[in-house]
This record gives structure tokens, C-alpha cells and sequence, in this order.
């Protein structure tokens, strides 16, 4: 089997699908500062494979396919996937973010696994969480402050 560098790209790609994926490439390049690397269009408007990349790491898109079965975020009943992005100065991601109107789900706080966080939804409904690690927990004390949260919410 051919390892991660022979195949120039992570072992675990993310690949989301958005009823208009050109305008979602669009939005994901101008609001969270991915750049587009690959684009191949159907004919029909819509498109069959895309390629972004942020710091290096890939985020694979296309059209949503009804022939294929694959659909939109907002045209499904319930989330089932989160996409968590580390970059490396959370504070201005999200400033830059809020300042492009970015639908910010829980604003930019401090976690209690050590590290600074905001949620955000996209246009079409894919949730994502960009963080910045700040500190490393002892296990003890990262299980205990779940205990906590748990315990709050019984």
C-alpha cells in the first residue's frame, strides 16, 4: 500500500457536499482562508470534485448528487459530522470571520481541554470548530471538568 507521502496528502480527507458548491468554495476561501487547488466541473453548472486547502491540510467538496445520494447539510433532518480545523491564531480566524458574517454558533472562549475555541455554521449547514491549543490538561483534571459539565446537565 502506498503511505501519506507517496500520495502527497493526509490519510483522512474530509470530503462535504453543498447544494451549490461553487459558491460554497467561494465562501469557505473568503471567510476561513482556505485556497482552492483543484476544481473539476460536471458541465452542468455543478461540480464533481473540488480540492481546498488551509495550513496545508485538504478539504475535499462537491455538488450534492441526487443520483449518487449524497445531499446538503440543510437538506438533512439532523448534524452527523463536524469538521475541527487547528490554526494558529484563533483570536484573528475569528475576528475575521465575525467581520465576514459568518454564522458564529458559541463565541471564542477557552476550553477546558486547553484550548481556545469558536463554533461556526457555513451556508449550507456544515458546522465547524477552529481552535488554537493553548495548554496541555493532566487527564485527571480534563475528566473531572467533564464530570462537571455531565453532572450539570442531568
Amino acid at each position: 500500500m502506498a503511505d501519506s507521502e507517496q500520495l502527497g496528502h493526509q490519510r483522512i480527507v474530509p470530503y462535504l457536499t453543498y447544494a451549490d458548491a461553487p459558491a460554497a468554495i467561494d465562501w469557505l476561501c473568503r471567510v476561513f482562508g482556505f485556497e482552492e487547488i483543484r476544481r473539476m466541473e460536471t458541465g452542468d453548472g455543478r461540480i464533481g470534485h473540488a480540492a481546498l486547502t488551509l495550513l496545508g491540510e485538504q478539504v475535499m467538496i462537491s455538488s450534492a448528487f441526487d443520483e449518487a445520494g449524497t445531499r446538503s447539510p440543510r437538506d438533512l433532518p439532523a448534524l452527523h459530522q463536524q469538521i475541527t480545523v487547528y490554526v494558529d491564531d484563533v483570536d484573528a480566524h475569528f475576528a475575521h470571520a465575525r467581520a465576514e458574517g459568518a454564522a458564529i454558533l458559541s463565541e471564542l472562549e477557552d476550553q477546558f481541554w486547553g484550548d481556545r475555541t469558536y463554533w461556526v455554521q457555513d451556508l449550507e449547514g456544515h458546522r465547524w470548530s477552529f481552535q488554537q491549543h493553548m495548554r496541555v490538561v493532566p487527564d485527571e483534571e480534563s475528566a473531572e471538568a467533564m464530570r462537571k459539565i455531565a453532572s450539570e446537565h442531568e
